[in-house]
């Protein structure tokens, strides 16, 4: 590949200044120390008034600490997002405030770096966004208002006006083939947008998707506690899901625990970005195409993934429902739980900052192979978005590597999902394998360390 296809994303220190700015920063980022023994606890949401108070200081420091400092690294002079209602850029919900639900007729957002590495916000369409933004209004009058909001030609003329006085020397727009957080802006206002700027200003056009990708990746350490509290919350719920409250051996199936789980994250306040999956392994296999009915014996598994305060969480753990006079898990599964579990410390061990995705991935499976486990690795970052925007460490189905995406190198500050498994042969199933299905979040903090964000799950829930 050549081109921006085969662009490999080089860590600068740049990237690493913005990530160490103040003492603070590393404190509030401190690693959460929870025993295993210790029962998770459910952490419900405040109220939406509150949530959006945060969620606005969130932004206010990620416009006035990362932005500025991605835009020095990647020699960003302007930045423009232009975008239409319901055809939002996905950069939108990482720029404007908790209490805006979609753009504009038209909003249209220019950034300009400025000579002393301060930035210029302004918003043609729209609101400033709590202040983040300096709102540009129409002369035109209005029966409601002083004057009326800027529309169609009045938009394009006032942006090349703005362009001219700034005069800036490279212009990027969100257009690029791979990456989807830095291809949002359509076709039809790709178009008009050009045609506003014109020959001279259109040729300053500048191709630079690290920009939009790394500004939604890095993550703030003021994050940090809220998103402990919500993966608590994630593995309580888990915890209660996978037990005799929820659970009747016999009666109970997998569909019946999906939708507890998905009516306990709605009563909490919180919502989820995918459809929770429960399934079972048992010795002799399981034969039904549909929900199945959970007996004893069965290795249970849940895919679940919950988000509060625009943070996204994506989770898998491991139950198992004690046969009659059982007292314990299998050995078997014992191992394969443990297998998994050395899985996710070698993975973690080579996440170092500054190495492609593709990279981590290949010293991962090195290792693994040599201490004969046998498993997959399938890691995304996650924030923002529960796919998020940075490197990927493989994919389920492609062990060899991930074309261009996983060309991205890891950086500090960001949060992962630790997502892989390992498949052991088990002897009290007459040595059928058994898949031992493992997500986690875990984060890099300021300096690259890596912890989790809560904990990791080393042993089953149980079902009596």
């Amino acid at each position: 590949m050549t081109g921006a296809r085969a662009m490999k994303f080089k860590l600068s220190s740049a990237t690493l200044l913005v990530l160490c700015l103040a003492p603070s920063m590393l404190q509030a980022q401190a690693p959460a120390k929870v025993p295993e023994e210790a029962p998770a606890r459910i952490h419900p949401l405040p109220s939406l008034r509150e949530q959006a108070l945060e969620q606005q200081a969130w932004l206010e420091m990620r416009m006035e600490r990362i932005l500025p400092q991605l835009m020095a690294e990647y020699d960003v002079n302007m930045w423009i997002l232009s975008m239409r209602e319901y055809a939002e850029d996905p950069v939108f919900w990482s720029i404007t405030a908790p209490t805006t639900f979609a753009a504009r007729r038209r909003s249209i957002y220019v950034i300009t770096r400025e000579e002393d590495g301060s930035l210029e916000r302004i918003a043609l369409g729209g609101t400033s966004q709590g202040g983040v933004f300096e709102a540009f209004r129409s002369t035109r009058p209005a029966p409601t208002q002083p004057t009326a909001e800027l529309v169609g030609t009045e938009q394009w003329n006032l942006l090349r006006e703005l362009v001219e006085d700034r005069d800036p020397e490279n212009i990027v727009l969100n257009v690029d083939p791979v990456w989807a957080f830095s291809d949002g802006l359509h076709a039809g206002e790709q178009q008009e947008l050009l045609e506003a700027l014109g020959d001279e200003y259109g040729e300053r056009v500048k191709h630079e998707p690290r920009l939009a990708m790394n500004y939604i990746a890095l993550r703030l350490p003021e994050m940090m506690p809220r998103y402990q509290k919500i993966e608590e919350t994630v593995h309580a719920i888990i915890s209660e899901a996978f037990s005799n409250a929820v659970i009747t051996p016999g009666v109970t199936t997998t569909e019946d625990v999906v939708w507890w789980m998905r009516q306990k994250i709605r009563d909490l306040g919180y919502t989820t970005w995918f459809h929770t999956s429960v399934d079972v392994q048992r010795a002799g296999g399981v034969n039904s195409a549909g929900p199945a009915v959970i007996e004893r014996g069965d290795l249970l598994w849940t895919d679940f993934g919950v988000v509060g305060l625009n943070l996204h969480t994506d989770t898998q753990h491991l139950g198992y429902v004690l046969r009659e006079g059982e007292m314990d898990v299998p050995a078997g599964l014992k191992t394969c739980l443990k297998n998994s579990n050395r899985l996710q410390d070698i993975l973690l061990t080579h996440m170092e900052p500054g190495l492609t995705g593709n990279e981590i991935l290949a010293n991962t499976l090195t290792q693994m192979r040599a201490e004969g486990i046998d498993g997959t690795v399938y890691t995304h970052p996650i924030g923002d978005h529960g796919h998020g925007a940075g490197p990927l460490i493989g994919r389920w189905d492609g062990q060899e590597g991930v074309p261009v995406r996983g060309d991205a190198v890891l950086l500090p500050s960001t949060w992962h999902s630790i997502e892989l498994q390992a498949t052991t042969p088990i002897p009290e199933w007459g040595e059928q394998p058994a898949s031992c299905r493992q997500e986690e979040e875990a984060y890099l903090d300021t300096t690259g360390e890596r912890y989790w964000v809560f904990r990791r799950q080393g042993k089953f829930h149980l079902v009596w």
